[in-house]
Parts: structure tokens; C-alpha cells; sequence
């Protein structure tokens, strides 16, 4: 018997809608070739680094091991996320308030979803605090250290973990380059947030990814939907991911103190507020 797929922030899963002159969905499947399908079995992600929900990791701060390497591969992902966003047709037809939405709310899930697409992982080097005993003997007053504490110097070890953890689930469903692109549909026109201008657009626009994704696993899956049940489920868990986070560890290094969103506006064409 199929898996239903789960119901949550993606909206209602209506298959009726008729992709098949849609704008979003050509601009998905152009470039794809056919795919070959490398696993055979569907099963559930089984991998993972660490354990999650544990406090102490809250306040445990690390950077890049290799930052060199590490960042520049983060940037082409950036890149290509970018390129993918500019490519849509679909994106642009929205209001530029909407697309100044849809970005700051999804660029974050959409550059993890680059990350485990492209195969990128990273090593992580803690920071050492400095402790209390050697604040007092550097006479730095409490007032200061605190300050010190609070400033971008690192990322939470948390939350780092919890976006390689979702990075290793998605490598072992070995996700295809055709579910990457539908995935990133689903996740750019995430009809969550209902400030949008043209809220029924997009949830139209998200509504026919979706379509489209589960149209090619039950094809290349033998009508087995328990593995888009499984995708479904990470790319909502994509949304929890911090993107303070992800800008501190990645990006920190090299735009030092600049801001990572104008960057995105200024890449997409997108007029600020």
C-alpha cells in the first residue's frame, strides 16, 4: 500500500492542477536528460552525526576547519542557487514584495539543499571561550565579556549539526538532479507565509512542483510514494535551519562585516525596501 505524504508547511497536495503547458514546470524539466536511477530500494534516512537537542551544543561555538576551500565551495553553491531562482520565469511574475519575501525566508533551505546536491561537507573547528578566572585576570569587567559573548564569532554547534545531519539524510535517499530541481520549486514557492501579495499564485506555482516530483518518483519508483513521503518530510525539516547560522559560518569569512541579504537582492534584481 502507498505512503500517504505528509501533510504540513508545503500546503495541500492537490493533483488535479494541469502542468502541462506551465511555465514553472517546462522551466523545471528543461535541461534534466533522463535519469538513472542508482538505488533501486526506497528506504528511509538512517545516518547521523551527533546528537541533537542537547543544550550544552547551544552554547558551544565552532568556525570552518578549512575555510579556504570550504567557502569557495559554498559560494558556487550560493551561485547556483541564484542562477536557478533567475531562471524561473515563474519567480519574477510575482510581485517584487513577494519575491523580497519568498527570498528571506527560503534562501536559507534552498542553499542546504545546494549544499547535499552538490556533495559538499565541511569539518568543524570549536571555539575555545575564554574562561571566567582568565576574564577576571585580564580585568575585563562582566559588561564587556558579555558583549564579547553576543558578538557574531562563530556558529552554534547546534545548529551546524542539525544541517549536516539533514545533509547526510539527503545523500542517503541519493536524491536525483531532476528531485533537486523540483524540490527547489517546492521550497522557493513555499506558500507558508501568508503575507504574500499573491498567496494563491504561489501556492498554484508550489502545488504543481509538488505534481511533478511525485508524477517522477511514481514513475521511476514503481508507484512507491513512500520515498516522496520521505522527501516531503526533509525539505519541511529544511526550514528549521538557522540562516544567521549558515551566514556566520560560510559567508561571515568572507564578506566580513556586509550583509549577506542586499548581496541576494542585488543578484536577483530585486528592489529593496
Amino acid at each position: 500500500m502507498a505512503t500517504e505524504p505528509p501533510a504540513g508547511k508545503f500546503g495541500n497536495h492537490q493533483w488535479e492542477t494541469d502542468h502541462g503547458k506551465s511555465i514553472l514546470y517546462q522551466s523545471l524539466s528543461k535541461g534534466h536528460g533522463r535519469e538513472t536511477k542508482r538505488h533501486q530500494q526506497d528506504g528511509g534516512p538512517h545516518r547521523s552525526t551527533g546528537s541533537e537537542g542537547c543544550s550544552c551544543m547551544d552554547r558551544r561555538r565552532v568556525v570552518l576547519k578549512t575555510p579556504e576551500v570550504t567557502c569557495r565551495r559554498a559560494s558556487e553553491v550560493l551561485l547556483k542557487t541564484l542562477t536557478f531562482i533567475r531562471n524561473l520565469p515563474s519567480f519574477y511574475h510575482v510581485p517584487w514584495e513577494d519575491q523580497l519575501v519568498l527570498l528571506r525566508q527560503n534562501w536559507a533551505p534552498l542553499f542546504v539543499l545546494g549544499m547535499a546536491q552538490e556533495g559538499v561537507d565541511f569539518d568543524l573547528r570549536e571555539i575555545s571561550a575564554p574562561s571566567l578566572l582568565k576574564k577576571i585576570l585580564l580585568n575585563q569587567s562582566l559588561t564587556a565579556s558579555n558583549e564579547l559573548g553576543s558578538s557574531s564569532l562563530g556558529a552554534s554547534l547546534a545548529e551546524v549539526q542539525k544541517m549536516k545531519n539533514l545533509l547526510w539524510k539527503f545523500w542517503d535517499l541519493d536524491i536525483s538532479v531532476k528531485e533537486y530541481a523540483y524540490l527547489k520549486g517546492i521550497i522557493l514557492f513555499n506558500s507558508g507565509c501568508h503575507v504574500l501579495n499573491c498567496l494563491p499564485y504561489v501556492q498554484t506555482l508550489q502545488q504543481e512542483a509538488q505534481q511533478a516530483l511525485m508524477e517522477f518518483i511514481s514513475t521511476m519508483f514503481h508507484r512507491n510514494l513512500g520515498r516522496f513521503a520521505w522527501i516531503l518530510q526533509l525539505i519541511a525539516s529544511l526550514q528549521d535551519i538557522n540562516a544567521d547560522a549558515i551566514e556566520e559560518l560560510f559567508f561571515r569569512p568572507i564578506l566580513g562585516q556586509a550583509t549577506l541579504n542586499v548581496l541576494l537582492l542585488e543578484t536577483l534584481h530585486i528592489k529593496p525596501d
